[in-house]
């Protein structure tokens, strides 16, 4: 009884301080720091969306009417258990209430992008914002953390280094013992003047060893930096940023002091006040420190398994024999197919999960087996609900293997030109259509390294068992060792999605994706193989019969005959059509980003949303190049022929 009087009446005190605080801060012009620093969305989908954005819904009310308690402004978690929906958002503490709620506003408003993903989060300067379908509160240190670097360099770079340094050393000793897991603090550059700003902040429902670790990565991120004046680095738990210019006031710095020594145990438990500013009186202070012992949670930090989660804990090194036990020493009868890079096995571990191993064809070199370890860490950062997930790898026994999720419906040419042809309704075939122009966006323009597919074909999209698609070998092509040729080990495989410019002349950008993108889109509308001869004896491939259809609107007689004429509209499908040779034109600067062929596809605007398309231009089964073969800059040279043999010396 004496205790809840007591908390009702710091409750009270509390409440006054943070008016104060938050009128103290407020003389200020409002800055909620929405620069949007990182983002990601799980690769899987929930299954019944209403219940699901009922639940998140609810959730995400729910951490706003906490943010507006002014007991904790900065920090909340929220779930809805029974629909498997938890929710944490975070802002940094030298925010004010009504920033940290503007931050918020705005990380729902990005993080709603995520469609029906079952999980993704979304990191600005000012707050931190994710969800999933089972709890994570306790996860600090995940894949895809990163450091990011501002791109101006210190004039004193030595000083400036050092004092950077030394800054972020004693973060990573205070922080984790500080309760509230944050500290902000200003360190004077000796040599040139100026000071270093810095602030290292863990979710609040870590422990003590989860926040070293995070920021230990964190700080290792940062500094990678250097002598940059500025720098971020983020991770799942944690935030750490640095710079040479105020992002936080003077007045809301932290005694980093008392927890840069041994200390007692008891010193550990303190909690320290960021943001004292001048009238606060010390009684404020240790009501402050008695309210907060008082009310803490007494419950164990949540946890719960990540199967669910945006990101995985990083890949797995797997043992080479349980990799053949799983495959069968790799039989034929487990074998799911076979690509540029290598064989594909069925395999089911002694778990009973079951995985698809690839062995990969990239050869015994040192440099290729010094590349392959972080090559994978790279591939398995990459984390979207469109591409597929690597699981783990095998780089210690007689090859590589790589490990990936199994996809039990295989891949899309078997459902467009194999044994499956005509299960695939309209509906489906647009999410298709959708999903890997998602996947593609994600690759070339969201991933912090810009991958280039270089081999995107029917047989390269997997669908799951929604039929949603997850695209395959994405970064297997920078494996491939320098003195291989692309062109010369690959092309006759990929005959028919190669952008001209990259198959004859070696130009690589990611308009060449772009290129076979558009590709696979008439594949897909069509049901036919690029490559096949209609129309005989003219023998029209698909993308010169896909033009002349088009230019004389008849746009009809390019679907599928498998397809129900009840499900599409002679409208959606001139978009579509328009979009793919739009993605297939000759010239690679006239081709859009995928970016913008996503926004494209789910517009509602008809065809005439764009310029029309140029005649496109590709590779026919001699390796010759037909039809418009535009420059980049524009000029065209109508029906040109030029042989693969002859440019490449072949």
């Amino acid at each position: 009884m004496f205790r809840d009087r007591y908390g009702r009446i710091l409750h009270g005190i509390l409440a006054m301080t943070f008016i104060y605080w938050g009128w103290l801060l407020g003389q200020g012009a409002a800055d909620p720091q929405i620069n949007l620093l990182n983002k990601g969305c799980s690769t899987y989908n929930v299954s019944n969306a209403v219940d699901f954005y009922a639940n998140l819904n609810a959730t995400f009310s729910d951490l706003r009417a906490q943010l507006s308690n002014n007991s904790n402004p900065h920090f909340a978690t929220a779930q809805q258990v029974r629909g498997s929906v938890y929710a944490m958002v975070q802002c940094r503490n030298y925010l004010s209430s009504a920033d940290c709620m503007a931050c918020f506003s705005a990380a729902v408003t990005q993080i709603r992008n995520c469609s029906a993903a079952n999980g993704a989060r979304v990191i600005y300067d000012g707050c931190f914002l994710r969800y999933e379908s089972a709890s994570f509160y306790d996860q600090t240190v995940l894949p895809g953390s990163e450091g990011i670097c501002g791109n101006q360099t210190a004039s004193q770079s030595t000083a400036f280094t050092s004092t950077v340094g030394g800054l972020v050393a004693d973060l990573l000793v205070a922080t984790p013992r500080i309760n509230g897991f944050y500290a902000a603090s200003t360190r004077e550059v000796a040599v040139g003047g100026g000071n270093v700003y810095a602030v290292a902040q863990c979710v609040e429902t870590a422990t003590e060893n989860g926040c070293q670790n995070c920021l230990k990565l964190a700080s290792d991120n940062a500094q990678l930096c250097l002598p940059a004046t500025d720098a971020r680095a983020v991770d799942a738990g944690c935030f750490l940023r640095y710079s040479d210019t105020a992002f936080f006031a003077d007045n809301q710095t932290t005694n980093i002091s008392p927890f840069l020594g041994n200390g007692s145990s008891s010193k550990k438990k303190k909690a320290i006040i960021g943001g004292v500013v001048g009238g606060v009186g010390s009684l404020l202070i240790v009501a402050f420190l008695v309210w907060f012992k008082l009310s803490r949670r007494t419950k164990a930090p949540f946890r719960g398994d990540i199967l669910g989660a945006t990101e995985l804990r990083g890949p797995v090194n797997y043992k080479y024999k349980d990799l053949k036990s799983a495959t069968k020493n790799f039989s034929v009868e487990n074998k799911l197919g076979e690509g540029g890079f290598g064989d594909v096995f069925k395999g089911t571990l002694k778990n009973g999960k079951v995985i698809a191993v690839k062995r990969l064809a990239i050869g015994q070199s040192s440099r290729a087996k010094a590349d392959f370890e972080s090559e994978v860490k790279l591939i398995s950062n990459v984390h979207h609900r469109n591409l597929i997930r690597l699981l783990g790898c095998c780089g210690k026994g007689p090859e590589q293997l790589l490990v990936y999720e199994y996809m039990a419906n295989s891949s899309l040419d078997k459902f467009l030109f194999g044994e499956r042809r005509g299960s695939l309704n309209w509906k489906q075939r647009y999410d298709i259509i959708l999903g890997t122009a998602r996947g593609l966006a994600y690759l070339h323009e969201e991933f912090h390294v810009r991958i280039i597919h270089r081999d995107i074909k029917t047989s390269n999209i997997l669908l799951d068992d929604d039929f949603q698609p997850k695209i395959a070998d994405f970064g297997l092509a920078r494996l491939l060792p320098e003195d291989q040729s692309h062109v010369s080990t690959r092309f006759a495989g990929t005959l028919g999605y190669t952008a001209p410019e990259y198959a004859i002349h070696g130009q690589l950008s990611e308009k060449a994706d772009t290129y076979s993108f558009g590709v696979v889109v008439l594949e897909i509308i069509c049901g036919q193989k690029s490559s096949e001869v209609k129309n005989e004896p003219e023998g029209e491939y698909l993308l010169e019969r896909a033009w002349k259809m088009y230019e004389n609107d008849m746009h009809f007689e390019l679907v599928d005959e498998t397809l129900d004429p009840k499900d599409y509209t002679a409208e959606e499908i001139k978009k579509i059509i328009e979009i793919a040779l739009r993605c297939t034109q000759s010239s690679a600067a006239l081709r859009p980003p995928m970016s913008e062929v996503v926004v494209s596809l789910k517009s509602k605007e008809g065809s005439l949303e764009h310029a029309p398309p140029t005649k496109p231009a590709y590779v026919d089964s001699d390796k010759k190049v037909r039809g418009d073969t535009s420059t980049s800059t524009g000029s065209s040279t109508s029906n040109a022929t030029v042989s693969v043999s002859q440019v490449s010396g072949r």
